[in-house]
């Protein structure tokens, strides 16, 4: 069993109540404070608290940099599910910004979690703890029951229903769950058996009436790295290049028509995030300009290719500030899926919430991208809602602006 691999312990907050910051997240310090990165067969970790979070796209960034370590990855989620008011059942983690009106469009997709998680090469587990109101719970437990909340993953926790008022302590799943870590039960350790845990946490819990206790996959060492690779193992043949972006939880791209030069099968993603996040917004823009600009030739401007490529430019604007320019940049990627994949095409709808999302944090250049955002809308399924919502944006005085004195 390899030791010496580096892991990763991400702590996920969404709880509504606290989306102001009015209120601590005190599961996360309980947690935290329990030294997680014991909890993993690791020989060293990082630990990345994720606490009143706005808009599912800065979540979805922090996950696609998590899923990159290689060794043994623990996702500790807690908060509030919520489904949609209206005319969808899928389930979303409450951000910040969420309300049972705006959670299609502020909320973390379940789907996009556990999408996301998948593609992580080492072991992964989920623990939930977390909470779900009257309208969200029986889609909740449909989804747990048929193994759409676990989505193939190794899953233990609880789903509980959501109390009157928001409970100033950790819940009392995850503090008997900690009690178990640390007090030396047997299934502790580096390479955390969640089985045993998640039966003692449940038993010795006061957990309220009605609670869904959640186990798929979490037997045995579910943490513990698998054993390294023979030595004569053939190396894993390069990716074809430009390889798809990773910065969106997407279905990959289609593979290249012809075998790419040397030089350029590797990934620039990773390169191109870290100069983002590192404030070099501008090297970033640039080197994502010059990927694209490869995959035109090599594609052609109307191929799913460069369509992904568009999509990486328009979250590198987000991170960089540029909620306008991120938004015509969404609203030309949802418009390429959408002539590719039709109105019900998934991915077009996800691509149009971004839109939606940055156009709404444009300010005063929010009047002048309605109508683009607007058509859009109407050509997709279940998009009355946010359309009107739009519509009322555009019935307001636009914005004036100051004329020569």
């Amino acid at each position: 069993m390899d030791h010496a691999m580096h892991g990763c312990v991400l702590l996920l907050d969404g709880t509504p109540d606290r989306r102001r910051g009015a209120l601590p997240n005190p599961t996360a310090h309980a947690i935290a404070g329990a030294g997680p990165r014991g909890f993993l067969a690791a020989a060293s970790a990082d630990v990345v608290q994720l606490p009143a979070m706005a808009g599912p796209q800065s979540v979805l960034a922090y996950l696609r940099d998590a899923v990159q370590v290689p060794g043994p990855l623990l996702m500790w989620v807690t908060g509030h599910l919520m489904v949609p008011a209206r005319r969808s059942t899928e389930i979303h983690l409450a951000l910040r910004e969420s309300t049972g009106a705006t959670v299609r469009y502020t909320g973390l997709p379940w789907e996009w979690l556990t999408r996301t998680l998948r593609e992580h090469a080492g072991p992964t587990l989920l623990l939930v703890d977390a909470e779900a109101d009257a309208h969200a719970w029986p889609h909740v437990a449909a989804a747990a029951h048929d193994g759409r909340l676990a989505a193939g993953l190794a899953l233990a926790g609880v789903v509980t229903p959501a109390p009157d008022k928001p409970s100033l302590e950790a819940g009392p799943y995850t503090r008997a769950f900690l009690t178990a870590l640390t007090a030396g039960h047997p299934a502790a350790g580096p390479t955390l058996d969640p089985g045993p845990l998640h039966h003692l946490a449940l038993s010795q819990a006061a957990l309220p009436e009605g609670t869904l206790p959640l186990l798929s996959g979490a037997t045995g060492p579910v943490l513990a790295n698998r054993a390294a690779p023979p030595a004569a193992a053939p190396a894993p043949a390069p990716p074809a290049a430009p390889p798809a972006p990773r910065i969106v939880a997407e279905r990959p791209a289609p593979p290249a028509p012809e075998p790419p030069p040397q030089e350029e099968a590797t990934d620039p993603l990773p390169r191109i995030l870290a100069a983002a996040h590192a404030g070099r917004h501008n090297e970033a823009a640039a080197m994502a300009a010059a990927w694209e600009q490869q995959t035109l030739r090599r594609h052609g401007p109307r191929s799913p290719e460069a369509g992904l490529w568009v999509e990486v430019r328009a979250d590198l604007a987000r991170l960089a500030g540029d909620h306008p320019r991120a938004a015509e940049l969404w609203m030309s990627a949802a418009a390429h899926r959408l002539e590719h994949g039709g109105a019900s095409d998934a991915e077009a709808l996800a691509a149009l919430r971004r839109a939606h999302y940055c156009w709404q944090h444009s300010g005063e250049r929010a009047h002048g991208l309605a109508p683009a955002l607007l058509a859009l809308w109407e050509r997709v399924p279940d998009g009355a809602e946010a359309a009107a919502a739009v519509r009322a944006r555009l019935q307001e005085a636009p914005p004036t602006v100051p004329g020569p004195r």
